[in-house]
């Protein structure tokens, strides 16, 4: 067992927030260390948002194919040759990991290539060689969660989507958070048939009522079939495709591939966390105060591996901030978790910030609510008449916008300055004071009455 030179920070994980956090510590001056043993950029660039939102530009791209005749332009039906899409984009993401290797070593970053463990809560092992810091953080992010059934490993999981030879024609996506309707989306996109199968009567659980509602709708209306209260006991493979079995007695199928969905668990196991004096919650996640700190002084963690907003761009601003606290000279800094933007790339996709209408009624005497339902000018002249919704929940005497949530094409795009807006406290009197921008969606957030 050898020892490597000191660190002032080690991120344990090369994903977004591990990354994020060892360069702005090297922009500091300070000396940080990344540990990563696969390809750097972690879940997001290599099996989450990156292949996914290329595979949902290429979805667009087939869909708008199928509008054309709306508008008068006759072509022939989208052929997707699955191979080549998966080579460009695995080729594209290849070259972000290169990036990401150069940026470390543009910055002064070690990158070591390996698999860390604690021998105590200043020395990590990897491999033969140890390595120490004054400060340590955890950015090992997550991986999907597979069902405790017999035959669950006949299923596939979102990574295993990627990875994908060709398409399948006959699937089953079980789950109803925003994996499972952005896999189920892009499937059904794509030509498949798709089942989405709901333990209960909903998706995206977690948002307002206006989303679950607007979104099951739209993607009901485009071919995918919700099968609602449907709890999976089993799966088995038949002569023609694998049958899963619910908990009350229907046999579904036979499908092509079955996708759980089903969430995710943090990637905690293996770490050794013990040693360092570190324990974890009954789910795995490491619980961490405002400010990133473990209990154990000197570690922090950031991301996914912490359970909260396990969102790329959460990761990335907790990192920062950390750094900025450590290293910056910025003693207060941290990430206010209560204000984040989320997308869903769902078909249509979904935007949200701030609080749900339930949740602002549980939190205000006051709430009124603003809403608009319209069909876009895009699907004016097409077959299929495509509606956006939106919301806006307004809570006290001035009408702040503590609530804002969009469901239909542009949300993803136009959700970022809304965001700000809500973050900057605006009221429906901002709203309607600013001039919109016809013709357009976005402009019917500015003009609700």
């Amino acid at each position: 067992m050898t020892t490597e030179s000191h660190y002032e920070l080690i991120a344990i994980g090369g994903g977004s927030g591990g990354l994020a956090v060892a360069q702005r510590a090297a922009e500091y001056g300070a000396r940080a260390a990344v540990i990563e043993p696969a390809r750097l950029g972690g879940t997001c660039v290599n099996a989450g948002c990156v292949p996914k939102k290329v595979l949902w530009h290429a979805a667009h791209l087939v869909e708008g194919a199928r509008a054309a005749s709306g508008y008068g332009i006759e072509l022939p039906p989208a052929r997707v040759d699955w191979g080549e899409m998966r080579r460009r984009r695995d080729a594209y993401i290849s070259r972000l990991n290169g990036i990401y290797a150069r940026n470390l070593e543009r910055r002064g970053v070690t990158y070591i290539d390996g698999y860390a463990v604690f021998e105590d809560p200043r020395t990590l092992r990897v491999g033969e060689r140890l390595y120490t810091a004054d400060h340590i953080v955890v950015a090992t992010g997550g991986r999907p969660k597979l069902p405790l059934i017999p035959g669950a490993r006949l299923g596939l999981n979102s990574d295993d989507f990627f990875a994908l030879d060709a398409r399948p024609e006959r699937v089953a996506v079980v789950g109803s958070g925003y994996i499972a309707v952005e896999l189920a989306g892009l499937l059904n996109a794509f030509g498949s048939r798709v089942e989405q199968l709901l333990r209960q009567d909903t998706v995206l659980r977690d948002f307002d009522v206006l989303v679950q509602t607007a979104l099951m709708r739209e993607m009901g209306a485009s071919g995918v079939a919700f099968l609602t209260t449907t709890v999976p006991a089993s799966l088995e493979r038949g002569a023609d495709g694998i049958v899963l079995n619910a908990e009350d007695g229907r046999r579904l199928g036979p499908y092509d591939a079955v996708f759980w969905a089903i969430g995710r668990e943090p990637a905690t196991t293996g770490l050794q966390l013990e040693r360092a004096g570190l324990a974890t919650d009954a789910s795995g996640f490491l619980r961490t105060d405002a400010y990133q700190r473990t209990p154990v002084a000197g570690i922090h963690a950031i991301g996914d591996v912490t359970g909260r907003a396990a969102l790329t761009p959460v990761a990335i601003a907790a990192g920062r901030r950390l750094a900025d606290r450590l290293f910056g000279g910025l003693p207060a800094r941290r990430l206010d978790y209560e204000c984040v933007p989320t997308v869903v790339f769902s078909h249509p996709p979904v935007g949200t910030v701030g609080l749900t209408e339930a949740q602002a009624r549980a939190r205000h005497d006051t709430v009124e609510v603003k809403r608009t339902a319209f069909v876009p000018m895009y699907y004016a002249l097409t077959e299929r008449r495509q509606r956006c919704e939106m919301k806006l929940v307004l809570a006290g005497d001035k009408r702040r916008v503590v609530g804002c949530h969009i469901v239909g094409d542009g949300a993803d795009e136009m959700l970022q300055g809304f965001a700000v807006a809500v973050r900057m406290r605006a009221t429906l009197e901002d709203f309607q004071d600013t001039v919109a921008i016809h013709p357009t969606n976005a402009e019917e957030m500015v003009t609700m009455r």
